[in-house]
C-alpha cells in the first residue's frame, strides 16, 4: 500500500497555463489566483505568518519559489523512507531514479533562491525548468517499468504544481545581469588555454593497454569528482573501446577522445533489460560546464530492447565537438538544461533525439537507421511540460540523412512527446526520406494544438511544406524574426558562454 501511494503522489501532475497581473496587495487568496494552480498555493501558504504580509510581486515570486523547494524537501523524505519497503527489482529501480530526481530538483530550487548565487532570469527559468522535467521523468520511469498499475487518481503532486507556479511567475523577470567578460560563473577566467588541451595537457590519462593513470573512463570522472583543484579538468581518453557505464556529476570537466570511430564508450542497458530510460545511458554527465570532443558513445541493446540511451545529458551550459551518439531507439538524452552540439553525428531508430534541455544542434548529420519491422522512424520526441519552460530542440544548418540498411522505412520529423512539445529545423538539409507529411501524432489529437513544430527554409528532397500536418501548432515560418528566437545566441544565450570553449558556433541565422 505504501507503494501505491509513493506511485499516486509521483505520477499525476498537472500542467500549466499563463496568467499575469501587476496588481498589489497583501491578500493570500488574490495572489495565488494569479498562478496557474492556486489551490496548493493557497493552502500552503495560509499557514506561513510572512505570507499575510506580501506587499511586492517580487516577495511573492520568492515565496512561491521557497514553497516549492520546502514541499520538494518533504516529498523527498517520504520517497526516501519507502526504499526498504520496496521488494521488486523495477519498483527499486524506479524509485532509485526518482530520488536521485528529487534531490536534483531540490538543487536546482535552492539555486534560484540562494542569495549569493548571482544569475540571471534566464539561468532561474532553466533551473526551474528542470527541476518540473525531473519530476516529469521520475513518472517516465514509473510507467515504463509497468508500476503505473499502481496510480491513484485521487492523489496529486503538489510538487508540480507549485513549479508550475514559479515557471509562470518568473516569466516576467526580466534580466539585466551581464556575464562578467563573457564568462558565466562555472569558467574560470584564466582557463581559456585548457581549454584548448590536448593530450599533453590533461590532467589524466585513459588507456587500455596501462599506458595512462587508468584503464577506465569510470576511474578517471572518479578522480574528477573527487579533485580539489582549480580550473577545469581534462580527461583524455586513448583511442580504443571502452565497454562500461559511466555516471558522473563533477563539474567543470572535458573530455577528450582521438576522433570519433577511435574512441569509443559502449553499454547495452534498455527499458526491456530492465533499466529506466534515464538509467539506461552509456554515459551521463550531470555536473554543469561538461565539454566532450572527439568521442564515440553507443548502445548497443539493439532496436528490439526499445528505449536505450548512448548519451544523457543533465549538464548546464555543456558542449558537444565532433562527437558521435549511436544507437536505437532513445539515443542521444538532451534531458535539462542548456546544451549546445557542434559537428555531430547521431544515429537511430525511433525518438533518437529526446528530452527536455534548451539545446541547439549544429553542423550535425543525423542519420536514421532501419528499426524493427513494419515501424517507422522518429526523428525527435521534445519533451517540454510547461508552456512556461524555456526548453526544446533547435536543429540548425545540419543534416539528416540515412544509413544504407533503412530502405523504404518512412521517417518523421518529430511527434509530441509532451504537452508543450517544441522543436525547430532551420537551414537543414532533408534527404528523400523523409516522408511528405513531416510530422507523426503521440497519439490521436494529443497536442497537435499546444505543441510548436516550425520548418525555416530548409533544403532538399525531404524539406518541402506543400504536404505538411495541418495541426495549429505546425508553422512553416517564413519572418526571420520568429527564426531567430531559435539561435544559439537567443535560445541558449550562447553568446555569453560558448566563447571561451574555443567551440565554432554560430550566433544566428
Amino acid at each position: 500500500m505504501a507503494f501505491r501511494l509513493f506511485v499516486g503522489l509521483l505520477l499525476v501532475f498537472l500542467f500549466c497555463s499563463s496568467v499575469t497581473s501587476d496588481k498589489t496587495g497583501s491578500d493570500i487568496k488574490w495572489w495565488c489566483s494569479q498562478t496557474p494552480n492556486p489551490e496548493p498555493c493557497e493552502f500552503f501558504l495560509s499557514s506561513k505568518p510572512v505570507a499575510h504580509s506580501i506587499k511586492h510581486k517580487s516577495q511573492f515570486q520568492k515565496l512561491a519559489v521557497h514553497l516549492a523547494l520546502e514541499r520538494a524537501v518533504k516529498a523527498k523524505g517520504r520517497t526516501e523512507g519507502l526504499g526498504l519497503q520496496l521488494r521488486n527489482k523495477k519498483e527499486k529501480a524506479a524509485w532509485a531514479d526518482c530520488v536521485e530526481l528529487y534531490d536534483n530538483t531540490i538543487r536546482q530550487l535552492n539555486k534560484t533562491v540562494d542569495p549569493n548565487s548571482k544569475h540571471t532570469g534566464e539561468d532561474a527559468q532553466t533551473w526551474l525548468s528542470t527541476a518540473l522535467t525531473n519530476l516529469g521523468t521520475c513518472s517516465d520511469g514509473l510507467k515504463e517499468l509497468g508500476v503505473s498499475e499502481y496510480m491513484s487518481p485521487l492523489m496529486t503532486n503538489n510538487v508540480s504544481k507549485l513549479i508550475c507556479n514559479t515557471l509562470e511567475l518568473n516569466k516576467v523577470a526580466p534580466s539585466k545581469q551581464k556575464y562578467k567578460d563573457g564568462f558565466p560563473d562555472w569558467v574560470p577566467t584564466g582557463d581559456r588555454k585548457l581549454l584548448q588541451a590536448a593530450a599533453p595537457a590533461a590532467n589524466v590519462v585513459v588507456a587500455k593497454d596501462g599506458s595512462g593513470k587508468f584503464k577506465t573512463v569510470k576511474q578517471a570522472f572518479d578522480a574528477a569528482a573527487s579533485w580539489k583543484g582549480k580550473g577545469r579538468f581534462v580527461i583524455y581518453v586513448k583511442a580504443g573501446v571502452y565497454s562500461e557505464n559511466v555516471v558522473t556529476k563533477a563539474k567543470n570537466v572535458m573530455l577528450i577522445g582521438d576522433g570519433i570511430g577511435k574512441t569509443i564508450l559502449t553499454g547495452s542497458k534498455s527499458v526491456v533489460g530492465g533499466s529506466t530510460t534515464f538509467a539506461s545511458a552509456t554515459f551521463a554527465t550531470g555536473g554543469s560546464g561538461f565539454i566532450a570532443r572527439g568521442v564515440t558513445i553507443r548502445n548497443t541493446a539493439g532496436p528490439q530492447n526499445h528505449q536505450a540511451v548512448a548519451l544523457r545529458s543533465d549538464s548546464d551550459l555543456s558542449v558537444f565537438y565532433q562527437c558521435s551518439f549511436e544507437g536505437f531507439q532513445d539515443t542521444l538524452y538532451v534531458h535539462s538544461q542548456r546544451q549546445f552540439f557542434r559537428e555531430c553525428n547521431i544515429v537511430g531508430t525511433i525518438d533518437f533525439i529526446f528530452g527536455n534541455a534548451a539545446v541547439v544542434l549544429q553542423n550535425c548529420n543525423i542519420y536514421a537507421r532501419k528499426p524493427m519491422p513494419g515501424q517507422p522512424c522518429t526523428l525527435t520526441a521534445q519533451g517540454r511540460m510547461d508552456p512556461n519552460q524555456n526548453t526544446g530542440i533547435s536543429i540548425q544548418n545540419s543534416r539528416l540523412l540515412a544509413t544504407a540498411d533503412l530502405g523504404s522505412t518512412i521517417v518523421y520529423l518529430g511527434r509530441p512527446w509532451k504537452q508543450y512539445s517544441r522543436t525547430v529545423y532551420m537551414e537543414t538539409f532533408m534527404g528523400a526520406q523523409i516522408t511528405p507529411a513531416g510530422w507523426m501524432e503521440w497519439v490521436g489529437n494529443f497536442a497537435l494544438k499546444t505543441l510548436y513544430y516550425g520548418e525555416y527554409r530548409n533544403t532538399g528532397p525531404g524539406s518541402s511544406t506543400a504536404n505538411r500536418v495541418k495541426w495549429p501548432g505546425y508553422r512553416v515560418i517564413t519572418n526571420p524574426a520568429e527564426a531567430s528566437k531559435f539561435t544559439v545566441a537567443n535560445f541558449i544565450g550562447g553568446n555569453s558562454w560558448l566563447p571561451p570553449t574555443k567551440v565554432p558556433f554560430t550566433p544566428g541565422l
